[in-house]
């Protein structure tokens, strides 16, 4: 009964350590197979961080908080999808505030209230606009909105101040700078983009006024037209002369001055006619003065002259005298008077008047010069040599150069061609990263390292507690009678005992089991081998078998 007990509690144990194994391989599997989180969002709110973990929740998707709080974390091969959907929700909201503030007015609240809650609303709505450039990951806006007043001299403008956040590695432009500015200026009543101030999260001014030093400096935008104007020449002149001596066998530079200066210009001519047939008459005018016939005045000045003729005493008769006389002598009189005649002719004045305007950003003068690398042959045997360019080879670059920069010899443009060997750049060796410090090789190292330390820890479980386990429970203490008996015989005699009274925890003798081919498998290597080989030896010496399990029930065994 206490063998059989014993057998029992064994095999409870051998049950126990083998579901002992199985659990600790599962949890190996599971834990090697247990997700990899990356970081859903950071640097939230807390009123946005409790939302998105209860929406989490809801869509049963699993998380993990690290940071101290400051981060969420998903596993990788749903990150983008879960951030669309909580997109979708409208989360997180970055902590802006924006009008959805005015929905919630509480009643008898003061004009003042209002009006900072609309103020704060304003502000919040613009944050989330700029927020939806493409480059821009956050940003904050401050609006300085002077009191309302009736009187025109007290008003003042209002003044904004915008600070940003670039994604990483992205920058602005200045006409995206621009935009931002006129977009906020416009957004709120009588807010001009001088009073706008916008910076970086580096502390960097990107708005422009303030920025031009006086009349005649430059702005960054001249700057970046010149630099623009000198890269386009220079990229035409590699362009029209790369492919006769190579891509990398060419290099030029460009300096441009360019005239932003605007000019508007009147003029206003006069020339004499030179030719007065062409001459053009604008008016003339004729003045002519002479003799009439009229008496002059006569007599004695007075109230006689002043009296009526008398009366006419002409004679008739042949002694008259003719009438006409003193008419003739006084016609002749009259004829002799003098005439005079005066001509005015007034010609238009040969006049032109001209009105110019000079356009800004007209080139004054351009400068370009152009370095070629030695001309590479190859001979009849395959070498490779180099030689200088000729003069016909150099006048004919010089020449297309020309043509790309657009040479103007009145505008005092120069052009300068050297040819020579360039220097081939030394190859330096990056020195290579380690492989432990190498990402290609960190993440699958992990996973291997996972792995091996699961596998170890399955072996040590297997030598340290299944296989002792096993053995116990499989040794010839367990054997049955007969093979228990079969042992015995063939010892010659009892079976050996350890030093706690156990049967068969020492092994039978080397030398007796190597001369008994028999006994070799009854040897303590397994439950069924030895099971074998007891029926094996109870079926040829049944009548020792049964004096051997005789023994065994009188309590003598």
């Amino acid at each position: 009964m206490l063998e059989l007990f014993k057998g029992v509690n064994n095999k409870i144990l051998l049950a126990l350590g083998i579901a002992g194994v199985i659990t600790v391989m599962v949890v190996f599997w599971l834990w090697s197979q247990e997700p990899k989180y990356q970081v859903l969002f950071s640097n939230y709110s807390d009123k946005d961080g409790g939302a998105i973990v209860a929406s989490l929740e809801q869509m049963n998707i699993p998380y993990k908080v690290s940071s101290g709080g400051a981060a969420i974390m998903v596993p990788s091969d749903q990150v983008l999808q879960v951030r669309l959907k909580l997109a979708g929700m409208g989360l997180p909201k970055g902590g802006n505030v924006g009008f959805e503030l005015l929905e919630n007015q509480k009643y008898g609240a003061s004009q003042f209230l209002e009006q900072v809650n609309y103020q704060r609303a304003l502000e919040g709505e613009l944050e989330r606009t700029i927020q939806a450039i493409a480059s821009v990951e956050n940003a904050r806006v401050h609006l300085a909105i002077p009191a309302a007043t009736v009187f025109v001299r007290d008003r003042e403008k209002p003044t904004a101040s915008i600070l940003i956040k670039l994604q990483p590695g992205r920058t602005m432009d200045t006409r995206q700078t621009n935009a931002v500015i006129h977009l906020v200026a416009s957004s709120v009543s009588n807010l001009s983009p001088e009073n706008i101030s916008l910076v970086d999260q580096n502390g960097n001014l990107m708005s422009e006024n303030g920025t031009k030093g006086g009349g005649n400096a430059l702005d960054p935008s001249q700057l970046k037209y010149i630099s623009d104007l000198q890269a386009n020449i220079a990229a035409r002149v590699e362009a029209i002369i790369a492919p006769i001596v190579g891509i990398k066998n060419v290099h030029a530079q460009a300096s441009a001055e360019v005239d932003f200066s605007n000019l508007e210009q009147a003029e206003e001519l006069y020339k004499p006619n030179q030719n007065k047939d062409d001459a053009v008459i604008r008016s003339s005018q004729v003045i002519e003065s002479g003799g009439d016939g009229a008496a002059g005045p006569a007599g004695v000045p007075g109230a006689l002259s002043n009296q009526p003729p008398a009366p006419s005493t002409i004679p008739t008769g042949k002694g008259a005298k003719d009438p006409n006389a003193a008419d003739a002598t006084v016609a002749d009189s009259k004829s002799t008077t003098p005439t005079e005649k005066n001509v005015v002719t007034n010609y238009e004045v040969n006049k032109t008047v001209r009105y110019s305007q000079k356009t800004s950003g007209s080139i004054k003068r351009v400068s370009v010069a152009v370095v070629v690398n030695d001309k590479e042959e190859t001979d009849k045997k395959g070498k490779i040599t180099t030689r200088p360019l000729t003069d016909d080879e150099k006048k004919q670059i010089a020449e297309l150069t020309k043509q790309a920069m657009g040479y103007s010899e009145e505008r005092g443009d120069t052009l300068s061609v050297v040819n020579t060997a360039f220097l081939k750049p030394k190859e330096v060796e990056l020195p290579s990263i380690p492989m432990w410090k190498d990402p290609e090789y960190i993440e699958p190292a992990k996973d291997a390292g996972k792995l091996l330390l699961g596998l170890i820890g399955l072996f040590i479980l297997y030598r340290k507690l299944l296989k002792p386990m096993v053995i116990k429970l499989t040794g010839p203490e367990f054997l049955t009678g007969e093979a228990q008996a079969a042992l015995e015989m063939a010892g010659g005699g009892a079976l050996p005992m350890n030093t706690q009274g156990q049967i068969g925890m020492n092994p039978a003798p080397t030398a007796l089991i190597d001369n008994r081919p028999e006994l070799q498998l009854m040897a303590p290597k397994g439950y069924e081998r030895d099971l074998e080989a007891a029926r094996k030896f109870a079926k040829e010496n049944p009548k020792m078998v049964a004096d051997v399990v005789t023994t065994w029930v009188s309590g003598n065994g």
